[in-house]
């Protein structure tokens, strides 16, 4: 299994970069091309969602992005720390202050979350002490012709 890692500064100038990056890991895994438009749409939305996440909590922890190919799926998880801020009772400092102050948009949260569901049919969504982790997959075509 192949994986490629990304990790960038919670910005929305990076996201960009991120689409182009998992479209064209995905091409090389066998994502289907019709597919790429999704992979592209829905890594965006993830990333964004990382980056406000990040933002709203004033963390200066990279947005980890890992693509990853196998021989069946094409899988990309993206990780924001933001979560944790808020999990961690009695977290201090910047982080917990400005979490306190400015609980995160629910609505913008989960209408990003709706989008990425519409267009992944493989997605979950889950948190831990560490942050929040979206993981989406999709299947790969075989290249391989019979003779």
């Amino acid at each position: 299994m192949a994986t490629v890692e990304l990790r960038f500064s919670a910005l929305p100038e990076h996201v960009r970069t991120a689409r182009l990056v998992a479209a064209a890991v995905a091409r090389r895994a066998g994502v289907d091309e019709a597919v790429l438009d999704e992979v592209r749409l829905a890594v965006g939305e993830a990333c964004s969602r990382a980056v406000g996440l990040h933002q709203r909590s004033g963390l200066d922890s990279p947005v980890r992005v890992a693509l990853c190919e196998d021989e069946k799926s094409f899988s990309i998880e993206v990780g924001d720390d933001a979560s944790a801020v808020r999990a961690v009772p009695g977290a201090r400092g910047r982080e917990a202050a400005e979490s306190a102050q400015e609980p995160p948009a629910e609505a913008e949260v989960d209408m990003g979350l709706a989008v990425i569901s519409g267009l992944v049919d493989d997605v979950e969504v889950s948190a831990d002490e560490r942050g929040g982790l979206i993981r989406m997959s999709w299947p790969t075509t075989t290249a391989a012709v019979l003779p």
